[in-house]
Order: C-alpha cells, then structure tokens, then sequence
C-alpha cells in the first residue's frame, strides 16, 4: 500500500519548488523514482497537469483517496490539485508528462467540454494511440531539435484529447457532474473576467451560488481556494508575458489591471518566490 502522510506537499515536479522553464516536461518513471526507492510520497502540483504511462512493470498509484494497481498499459491521469502517491515495482519503465498551465490554457481555449473531462483524476487503459503519442512526446523533448515547441504542443493536444475522450466515456454520478460543470463554468468565467480584477463574490453571483459554497467547489475540485485560483489565472498571464514578449514590467503590471507596478512586483513576488525581472532573466538562460 502507498503511505498516507498527513503534511501534503505542493511541488512542480516531486521534491522541486522551481518553476518549469518549459511548458511541458517530459522524462521517464525511474528518472525520479529511482531516487527515492521507487516511492513517491503524497503530493500534489497546483499548476501542472501530468499524464503517467506504464509501459512495463507496475505498481499502485493513490489518487485522493482511492488506490489503484498500476501494470504495463496503465494511464494515470492526475488533473492540478489532486493528490497522488505512487509506489512503483524496481524496474518499472514508462514516462511522466507534465503539462503547465500556460500550454493548457492555449489548448482549452475553446474546448470546455475537454478541461472538465480531464479534470477527473483516473486510471486508464492506454490504447495504441496515446502510447505512441507519449513516445514521441518524449523523443521529441529529448531531441531539441528545430520547431520542438510547436512539435510538442502538437502531441500534447493530440494525447490530451484522446485522454479526454476516454475518459469522458466513463460516467459521473449526477451530483458529481453538476459540481465539475460548476467548476468548469467557474474557469470559463476566470478567462473572461481575470483582468477585470473580479472579486469572489462576482464569480459566485453570475454562477448563482454563494461564494462560500463557490470556494468549496473548487477546493475539492482543484486542492485549490476558489480566490487563489482567480490569483493563479492573473499570474499565468503575468508568466506569459514576461515569457513571450518584450514589454516592460510595468506594462505588463498595467495590463493585468494593476495600477501600481511596485504592487504588482510584491503580488509576483509571493506567487514565484523571484521579482518579475529575475523571472525573466531565468527564462532566457533556458532559450536555445
């Protein structure tokens, strides 16, 4: 059995606090495993998605709080927010895709139906299809090779989708369902309003629910209070930015509504642990 721990951590990948200078990262199961004998305690990624296919081997996976048998062909799908452990056999082979909320922000831009499927954290069997996809995804991110970026997203959209498809097979119970498309309207309406600097309390009046009930919601759905999940959409886009474009800090702080640019510094600040500026300085060290 995996170990219940009472002290749940939040990491980008396992055991790291950095920032990923990638939107998506790909590397095998034993890359981490074998450094912690084959055992990942309970944990959880407030913005990553991650997507882990056994390709030999197996072992158990703790998604919240179910247990699943993992064996080759095993596709664990583990939306942001939701805890999992995993405790593998020596040996076993396969890949850990993880996917940043700015890459999944792109690809769910129009396709809300998808996001609420991918967000139920499940245990799958792996058709020939999503194998293949994973295997590319990894030999492509090994490679860096030229037009690596728009090859990866590619993949990514193609493996989510078959993912979400999958899943969306499966049936929640009515009440289940009911809470997810809340939660989802919810994200929708972040990516409307975030810049306009809507309050809770906003959010909860144009979903019809009070905002208490709003917070509940997107905890259990995210790991996440509903207003650090507004706080998270607004610093995504202070990353992307800061990422993919040459504006100032300051324009960037105006844009996202920020009348002070110092404030805005302090909000980035607490939210990435470095000053938009070193945010910046660090991504460009990882640009070929």
């Amino acid at each position: 059995m995996v170990k219940r721990h009472s002290n749940i951590q939040s990491y980008s990948l396992f055991g790291e606090s950095k920032h990923l200078p990638d939107v998506l990262h790909c590397e095998t199961i034993a890359d981490r495993s074998v450094l912690h004998d084959w055992e990942l305690a309970p944990h959880r990624h407030a913005r990553l998605h991650q997507v882990l296919l056994v390709q030999a081997g197996g072992g158990e996976v703790q998604l919240d709080d179910a247990t699943f048998k993992l064996s080759a062909g095993s596709l664990v799908n583990i939306p942001p927010g939701h805890v999992h452990a995993f405790r593998f056999e020596r040996g076993t082979q396969g890949w850990v895709t993880t996917f940043a909320d700015e890459l999944l922000d792109d690809l769910f831009n129009r396709v809300g139906d998808v996001r609420r499927d991918l967000a139920q954290a499940c245990v799958i069997e792996a058709d020939h299809a999503m194998t293949w996809v994973v295997a590319h995804i990894w030999a492509e991110f090994s490679a860096q090779d030229k037009a690596r970026a728009l090859v990866l997203r590619g993949l990514s959209a193609s493996l989510l989708g078959w993912v979400a498809r999958h899943v969306g097979h499966g049936e929640l119970n009515a009440a289940a369902q009911a809470d997810s498309n809340v939660v989802q309207r919810f994200v929708a309406l972040i990516d409307e309003h975030f810049l306009e600097h809507w309050q809770v309390s906003d959010y909860a009046k144009a979903l019809a629910i009070s905002p208490t009930h709003l917070s509940r919601l997107a905890r259990a759905a995210s790991g996440q209070s509903a207003l650090r999940m507004i706080e998270a959409r607004i610093m995504r886009e202070a990353r992307r930015n800061l990422a993919y474009t040459h504006l100032s800090i300051s324009t960037i702080a105006y844009s996202l509504g920020y009348a002070d640019p110092a404030y805005f510094t302090r909000v980035f600040k607490r939210d990435a642990d470095v000053s938009p500026k070193a945010f910046r300085t660090k991504l460009s060290r990882h640009k070929p």
